[in-house]
């Protein structure tokens, strides 16, 4: 194979793209890239490093010609860390446990009302624009983590794939504009600048809010993990009665 590969540069890189390691490894360096341009801008939101790296990776997919089955089976790991990931948000939980207790009643009222608020304004446009029923019911679940908003999809007959694009664009666009929005509109309170992005913009909003303050990306964490237990029980509901 090594000869083979040394008079064949071609035979050599479909060697490694076969490779389940290679693209893990392009999966972490190109993040690390647009991670290090992000911090070098001062976490400038539209330089996310979420969206990179997901175009920079996908430019990469097309111009090596490589299917996303064969990427996903090599970069599943990542995918299975995500996992660990949302359990170890406990640990600055239980660091300010203290400043959640207080805050407990504000926030289940804040989770009540923009748990419907992101249901129902989705099912109501969508309506309102005439988009298809089974469309309707794959945007309605796109404000909590991919996982919750794909099982409930298929719970309702919809197409989890336009569910997990739906989900993917809230977290990004909720990432690049909550910090502007919040700033213009004078919210300077970090649990509630959280609090919102969590809900809202789910796993990816979360990770913005731990990089611009601790208490902001505790209490995303809080308002993600809730309000995919709630909308869990709202969406089959809210459908129901908004598209009648």
């Amino acid at each position: 194979m090594t000869g083979a590969a040394s008079n064949n540069p071609f035979a050599l890189w479909v060697y490694l793209s076969q490779t389940p390691l290679l693209w893990l490894t392009v999966t972490l360096v190109v993040y690390a890239l647009a991670d290090a341009i992000s911090q070098r801008s001062g976490r400038h939101p539209l330089l996310n490093p979420v969206p990179h790296t997901m175009w920079m990776v996908g430019l990469f997919l097309i111009v090596t010609g490589t299917p996303y089955a064969t990427y996903f089976g090599g970069a599943q790991f990542v995918h299975f860390l995500l996992g660990p990931a949302t359990v170890a948000m406990a640990v600055p939980l239980y660091e300010n446990r203290r400043i959640v207790v207080r805050a407990l009643v504000p926030m289940l009222i804040a989770l009540v009302i923009g748990s419907i608020t992101a249901i129902g304004s989705v099912v109501v446009l969508a309506r309102a624009f005439g988009l298809p029923r089974d469309v309707v019911l794959a945007l309605a679940p796109k404000s909590v983590t991919a996982g919750v908003a794909m099982g409930i999809s298929e719970t309702l007959g919809a197409d989890p794939a336009l569910t997990a694009v739906a989900v993917v664009l809230t977290g990004v666009i909720g990432a690049i504009i909550v910090t502007p929005m919040m700033n213009r509109i004078g919210i300077t309170d970090y649990r509630a600048r959280g609090f919102a992005v969590g809900l809202a913009s789910h796993g990816i909003g979360t990770a913005r809010a731990f990089q611009v303050d601790e208490v902001a990306g505790v209490f995303a964490g809080i308002a993600m993990s809730l309000n995919a237990l709630v909308t869990s029980f709202l969406v089959p509901l809210a459908v129901t009665l908004l598209m009648r």
